[in-house]
């Protein structure tokens, strides 16, 4: 174990041993919660389902009674899939309707947008989806996947499963798959991969012509090495490149693709009869069978009023986030962002695959490791689960990355500690 890992393990304990500070609460009759998503634009297809999926957890908690004796009062907004508009609507959110938190944003670019706000005016952002790590700030807890809980597991089945050998990168042109494909590119090489092995290309959002792309990945596919695809393709191009796929006849048991970003809602609008046995990782599948999850799902379609609805993984990153915040609040007796942000780590809520999710220092959480393959049906079968995995701020396989952690509990407080000079600064300082 590298002195990285130890002194990781040596916090978690710090952690789980420690006591969070209790404030007063404001005497407000509500308190408000913001939710920043595109419900429009390329990516309203994966979007606009964590805005209902927000709304039905925070009207089943006034059900409960509320938070602190108080109900809760949405604020949604729609920054229609523009980048900059993020941050101008999450500054509407913060400043002028007041809200004590914020749950949002869905590509790491409009991630990127927000964080100048949220430290400026000290506020709280939650974000539930999976994400190229590299990056802790105060401000904001991450409650998708980093690499190590979703692209390095990805690649390790498909060596050890599949026999791949030759890699096809294929993600669309920005910051999450550009940085995933780089932390993966440095794990493959460090297992021996070659160079000429290694296939990356990237398309813009909102990408349709896929005849090219998917020629290209037949051809580097034919070379009598198994190959596979690991996709980081977001929004609604995801329909036509499975469609292409299809259409082109490239087949799971020839060439699997391996998706971070298709889950239950984009195979919703696909065809999935020629999908059938391609793969995606995740930390959960609606087809976990558990009873947690079977009440989840049954909450959610009553709420919808719609049976066909289906659940994916960003919602059940949501379901984590929200009842954290819920926990933290009660814990700190406030709803204040300050006070909430130092009660967060150590907090620990269920999952839906019957395990536990908890808030490490990092802002990051724990959790488990599921490889789906799709069904006919446009579900997935799980045939790899693995137990809770910390997810790692910053990557091991980066040279500027790997003696970096974080810290956001006192008196560390740095979101990028270097363990080999003991400095808090700027990444590889």
């Amino acid at each position: 174990m590298n002195f990285k890992a130890q002194l990781k393990g040596v916090l978690l304990g710090a952690m789980l041993s420690s006591t969070a500070f209790h404030g007063a609460f404001a005497a407000d009759d509500t308190i408000k919660v913001g939710i920043l998503h595109s419900l429009s634009g390329t990516m309203a297809i994966s979007e606009t389902t964590l805005k209902d999926a927000m709304l039905m957890l925070i009207d089943e908690q006034n059900k409960k009674g509320g938070v602190l004796g108080k109900k809760l009062e949405p604020v949604v907004v729609d920054p229609a899939s523009n980048w900059p508009l993020f941050a101008e609507k999450a500054r509407e959110l913060i400043s002028k309707d007041k809200v004590s938190a914020v749950f949002g944003c869905w590509t790491s670019v409009s991630r990127k947008s927000v964080l100048p706000v949220f430290k400026e005016l000290d506020s709280v952002l939650f974000y539930p989806v999976q994400f190229e790590g590299e990056e802790s700030e105060r401000n904001v807890f991450y409650t998708g996947a980093a690499p190590n809980q979703q692209a390095i597991p990805a690649v390790d089945y498909l060596m050890e499963n599949e026999g791949v050998e030759r890699w096809v990168l294929e993600g669309t042109d920005y910051v999450y798959p550009r940085t995933t494909n780089k932390v993966l590119e440095a794990y493959l090489k460090s297992k021996g991969v070659k160079a000429e092995d290694i296939m990356v290309n990237y398309t813009p959002f909102g990408f349709s012509d896929w005849q090219t792309e998917v020629a290209a990945i037949k051809k580097f596919g034919g070379a009598g090495k198994k190959t596979a695809v690991i996709s980081t393709v977001n929004g609604d191009a995801n329909v036509p490149f499975y469609k292409e796929l299809g259409n082109q006849g490239v087949k799971a048991e020839d060439i699997p693709v391996m998706a971070f970003s298709v889950g239950e809602e984009e195979l919703a609008g696909i065809d999935t009869k020629p999908l059938v046995g391609h793969l995606a990782a995740w930390n959960y599948f609606q087809s976990v069978d558990t009873p947690i999850n079977a009440e989840f799902i049954k909450t959610w379609h009553a709420f919808t009023k719609n049976d066909k609805r289906v659940t994916n993984d960003p919602m059940e990153a949501a379901y984590i986030g929200f009842n954290m915040w819920v926990k933290a609040v009660e814990k700190a007796g406030s709803a204040d962002p300050d006070k909430v942000i130092d009660a967060l780590p150590g907090v620990t809520v269920p999952n839906l695959s019957g395990g536990y999710a908890s808030m490490m220092p990092s802002h990051y959480i724990t959790k488990p490791v599921l490889i789906g393959e799709v069904q006919e049906n446009g579900q997935f079968d799980i045939v790899s689960q693995t137990p809770e995995v910390v997810g790692d701020e910053w990557s091991d396989y980066l040279p500027d990355s790997k003696d970096l952690i974080a810290d956001w509990r006192m008196p560390m407080n740095c979101g990028n500690f270097n363990v080999k000079t003991g400095k808090c600064g700027g990444k590889g300082s």
